[in-house]
């Protein structure tokens, strides 16, 4: 990680970045990048920048109250549409270009806000890690001319941390975050039902203390993520068990651990291993 006066002038070359764009709109989920990203809009333009989120069964109920807090604490207005992913075929389906979809229809629903604000640049929290994985959703807003201010200065993710506890923001250290759509191999359809599963079980495992894990669906079976230090608390006070219980209530058959541990974009492996990527 660059020293302290590096990561500072980082900073400032993104705040210079959005500053040059005189009016902006962000793509606010409330995550570390999106966060980080409404800070430094709010720093450059002031009321010139605006946060958006999309309200979608795609995300967590519970994140949608996550963003309503961050945005008070930025001190930054914010608007809250309804997005429609399941109703694009070519999203349910559940393809591996499935994130292309879920960006454009979140990105065409964002077009009319920024013309009624002035013609504004559309930016969101895209960072130089994801560049390495597999992310068709960057080509849909590279179709649409969205922004991703981070990449432009060069921000990873271990910089985006360090620079959001320099400026006190309480998602510094927020576990990794993704649609829920992510939980499901590829080919496996999306339905509002399994959406509504996963985000039962996962909050289920949340609420024993768990902070960075995955639920993956297979069918009948449930695949937990969890980073290796916190496995050995599975096994505390019937963990285990309370997940079996719960998990075989909202309908599933078997529960496995992975061994391998978590892993953002897991799904994406089996791209790789049969050169699809």
């Amino acid at each position: 990680m660059p020293d302290r006066d590096a990561l500072d002038a980082k900073y400032d070359r993104l705040v210079d970045l959005i500053r040059g764009m005189t009016r902006v709109i962000v793509a606010f989920s409330g995550g570390v990048d999106s966060t980080f990203l409404a800070r430094a809009a709010k720093d450059a333009l002031g009321d010139g920048a605006t946060l958006v989120t999309a309200d979608s069964e795609t995300y967590p109920a519970s994140e949608l109250e996550e963003t309503r807090r961050l945005a008070t604490l930025l001190g930054m207005r914010q608007q809250v549409i309804r997005t429609r992913e399941l109703d694009r075929p070519e999203y349910a389906r559940n393809a591996p270009d499935r994130c292309f979809h879920c960006k454009e229809e979140l990105f065409t629903r964002l077009e009319p806000i920024a013309h009624a604000a002035g013609t504004a640049q559309v930016i969101y929290g895209a960072n130089m890690d994801d560049l390495g994985d597999h992310r068709p959703g960057m080509k849909a807003a590279e179709s649409r001319g969205v922004r991703a201010p981070l990449i432009e200065a060069a921000l990873w993710k271990d910089e985006i941390r360090a620079l959001s506890k320099e400026l006190g923001l309480p998602t510094w250290d927020k576990p990794s975050f993704a649609c829920l759509s992510s939980r499901f191999q590829y080919g496996d359809p999306i339905t509002a039902e399994k959406l509504r599963r996963i985000d039962d079980a996962e909050a289920f495992v949340r609420s024993l203390g768990f902070r960075q894990f995955r639920v993956r669906h297979h069918d009948r079976l449930a695949r937990l993520e969890l980073v290796p230090e916190e496995m050995p608390r599975l096994w505390e006070e019937d963990r285990h068990g309370a997940i079996v219980r719960r998990f075989r209530e909202l309908g599933y058959l078997y529960v496995t651990l992975d061994l391998q541990g978590f892993r953002s974009g897991s799904a994406n492996e089996v791209l790789k291993w049969t050169g699809k990527k």
